[in-house]
């Protein structure tokens, strides 16, 4: 999730955990352990492309690192407050769930999180997407009102709980929403007799009314789009052909089946001159899909020489109309009608 989103579930655990000892602080400290695991993007600049995706959500969005390092972290901080009343103890309590629920909270997008690491597998539900205002505001609102209140005060425990109800509930409900929108997807591709392989499906942005999906068939990815406001469940999928054969002989070079693999499969390749490829991650969808022409999210662009891979890089998108990608969202969340 976003930085916020994060800050504030953090926060919100440490003041559950620790907020009737030492009041703001655990709120302080609570809200730092909830920003920690996302230090991982820096160590990932000073790599190359596909390293940096390898790193992020990996080590540090795991239960390993929580219990590695809560205790460290919960030590140095009672050096900080030695006659808060507490004990290094209570300290690496905080810091472990603000950790650890970090990871957890991630779980819910579609990015997907190393939780198990060392084990290779990342756990995707993609129930939210990484911003989503329904699940961050009441839960910040619920923050600041428990914020403004002495550590003693019953109104304060019960704000706090409150906000970690609530955004607990929601995430609940993303579940519901999800598995009634793979059934509309289901049903829309057997009326339309089409044969496939898998599937997956996830929220577009800032909302869990409109839905996207992947669907794998053996030549070509059906991409469709289905809001729960629709005026009816007929989807039209557009046909993204899959051209994995354009790669075929760099398949061998471990760069390349690096960054094939954090796709999980999903993925579709153009020729961009002789000695360049794009390949396109389906799993973050199209920067506005529902509109005639749109490109994908996460691009990457394989520069080769001598069927040898010279260089992965991202390629980068711009936001510059950005208002109107904004209202199109919005006009398609609210049907097709």
């Amino acid at each position: 999730m976003d930085s916020l989103t994060q800050i504030v579930l953090g926060a919100a655990v440490g003041e559950a955990t620790l907020g009737k000892k030492v009041g703001n602080k655990a709120m302080l400290w609570g809200a730092i352990a909830g920003t920690i695991p996302d230090l991982d993007v820096m160590i990932g600049r000073f790599t190359d492309t596909v390293t940096e995706l390898e790193v992020h959500r990996g080590f540090s969005h795991s239960i390993l690192f929580a219990l590695l390092f809560a205790p460290v972290f919960g030590w140095l901080i009672q050096q900080l407050y030695p006659k808060a009343g507490t004990t290094w103890k209570d300290w690496a309590k905080l810091m472990f769930w603000g950790l650890f629920t970090h990871p957890l909270l991630d779980l819910f997008t579609t990015w997907g999180t190393q939780l198990f690491y060392p084990l290779p597998d990342r756990l995707a539900l993609k129930t939210i997407f990484v911003i989503d205002p329904l699940y961050t505001l009441p839960f910040l609102t619920c923050l600041l009102f428990a914020l403004r209140l002495r550590k003693n005060d019953p109104k304060r425990a019960f704000y706090g709980r409150l906000g970690l109800i609530l955004s607990s509930s929601y995430l609940l409900i993303t579940m519901f929403v999800k598995a009634y929108a793979n059934t509309i997807f289901t049903q829309a591709l057997d009326a339309q007799q089409i044969t496939y392989s898998r599937f997956d499906t996830r929220p577009t942005p800032l909302n869990i009314l409109l839905w996207t999906s992947n669907i794998e068939t053996e030549e070509a990815f059906l991409i469709g789009y289905y809001s729960f406001l629709d005026d009816s469940k007929d989807i039209r999928f557009k046909v993204v052909p899959k051209k994995h054969y354009l790669i075929t002989s760099l398949m061998t070079q471990q760069e390349i089946r690096r960054l094939l693999s954090i796709t999980e499969g999903y993925y579709t390749v153009e020729q961009k001159g002789e000695n360049q490829f794009l390949v396109n991650d389906l799993r973050f969808g199209e920067l506005a899909g529902w509109e005639p022409e749109s490109s994908f999210v996460f691009t990457y662009v394989v520069d080769t020489k001598d069927n040898q891979v010279v260089q992965i890089t991202q390629k980068r998108n711009t936001f510059d109309d950005a208002p109107k990608l904004m209202r199109t969202l919005w006009k398609r969340i609210l049907g097709n009608r």
